[in-house]
């Protein structure tokens, strides 16, 4: 949760929605009294994280991470909603009983991980520049190398691409390698929350070449697409009733909408990317196959999202412990998921749709897709998707101060 959005979870079950935080239906509407308590919090949070992130950067590394692991399994022990979050997940994970020791362990290995991602997250600014980029192996059969040649190929077509990722590993130091290699890549970052905050890490990300869009910019937001850029997105913010429904580790719950829609409007090419640690502390990044979304209609859309789905399951199964999700991704009920089977049916069986399901040429956006209810989609859905070069490991870092809550990579 961001400080200030009024919690994090909303209840599921009966008038339930999944989670309530998402920039843009965060409560705006605060008095004067708590306005300036707010502000005192912001600048207050900014000290704060300078200071640690100074101090961190001046410890070694190795005796750090293990005290920080300590506190932040105190944390697993003592914020229940939390730990019944994580939990919750492990067991969809494993596809387990909750209360099986298998669940329990995945769940306190999440937090161990995490404890290095964000102790390694808050020594980045107190070390040169080029430290992020040079943590990032670049090889591989779909490392960082093939991802290049993809770029240039969807480049030479007048492409952009929309990079789909999820908790895992680190954004910070893949956003830096990419910057590093000339990639024209943006994250999308939310700057509602701690404006100054926001300034700051957006400062600290331009050292390493990264280029960070406020949300609300959707101007930029197209620009970047149309001029055959990388926007990147998280799509793992918790689960919605409003998105759209997928299989996810075998059971229903819902992915935003925000990819498939802008692909389809566009014409951009959505790639799943993650960037995993290693045991020697370097990172691995590597993308999936390239997800092509043929139209706007429901059915097109569904079936892209249900790739994305499909290609993030698979990432995180290599190294589920590194997957830092700690708002509820499913429903927690049997009805819910029946709802989204139900949802997932009837936008398939909508083939004939509206007359959007004309196939684009290639290298050029789908001529029939301008319905309203997919502007909207790719307008509301964008919003809820702060990534790699903007939350990155950032705002949520000092907004949330007790170690279990999650820090938003991206």
């Amino acid at each position: 949760m961001t400080a200030g959005d009024g919690g994090g979870e909303a209840p599921h079950g009966d008038g339930g929605h999944g989670v309530a935080y998402a920039p843009h239906r965060r409560a705006s509407g605060r008095g004067r009294g708590a306005q300036l308590l707010y502000r005192l919090q912001e600048k207050a949070t900014v000290r704060a994280y300078r200071a640690t992130s100074w101090l961190l950067g001046h410890l070694p590394e190795g005796p750090v991470v293990a005290v920080a692991q300590l506190g932040f399994l105190a944390g697993y022990a003592l914020w229940p909603s939390k730990r019944r979050a994580i939990t919750a997940n492990a067991r969809h994970v494993l596809g387990l009983p909750a209360g099986h020791p298998r669940v329990g362990r995945l769940a306190r290995d999440v937090y161990r991980a995490y404890a290095g991602y964000v102790v390694g997250l808050m020594r980045l600014p107190a070390l040169p520049a080029d430290v992020p980029a040079r943590l990032v192996d670049v090889g591989g059969e779909h490392g960082l190398e093939s991802f290049q040649r993809l770029h240039e190929r969807l480049r030479a077509e007048g492409r952009a691409m929309i990079i789909v990722t999820l908790h895992v590993g680190s954004m910070e130091t893949l956003a830096a390698a990419m910057a590093s290699h000339g990639f024209p890549a943006y994250g999308v970052a939310d700057d509602t929350a701690y404006p100054e905050l926001y300034e700051l890490l957006a400062e600290q990300r331009r050292r390493w070449g990264v280029q960070v869009i406020a949300w609300r910019n959707l101007r930029e937001i197209h620009r970047v697409l149309r001029d055959a850029g990388i926007l990147a997105l998280l799509v793992d913010w918790g689960y919605r009733a409003d998105g759209i429904p997928v299989r996810f580790f075998g059971d229903w719950t819902t992915l935003p909408a925000g990819p498939a829609a802008l692909a389809a409007r566009t014409g951009a090419t959505i790639v799943p990317v993650v960037n995993r640690r290693a045991r020697d502390g370097r990172y691995h990044a590597e993308h999936g196959d390239p997800i092509e979304v043929t139209s706007g209609s429901p059915a097109a859309i569904q079936r892209a999202t249900q790739a994305v789905a499909d290609a993030l399951q698979r990432a995180i199964e290599v190294a589920p412990e590194q997957w830092y999700s700690f708002k509820p991704i499913w429903p927690e009920t049997d009805r819910e998921g029946d709802e989204l089977a139900a949802r997932a049916a009837a936008a398939l069986a909508d083939e004939a749709g509206d007359g959007t399901r004309r196939r684009r040429r290639r290298g050029q956006p789908p001529e029939a897709v301008t319905d309203a209810a997919t502007a909207d989609l790719a307008r509301d859905d964008v919003a809820a998707e702060p990534v790699a070069a903007g939350n990155v490991g950032g705002e949520r870092v000092a907004t949330e101060a007790a170690p279990a809550e999650p820090v938003a990579h991206g």
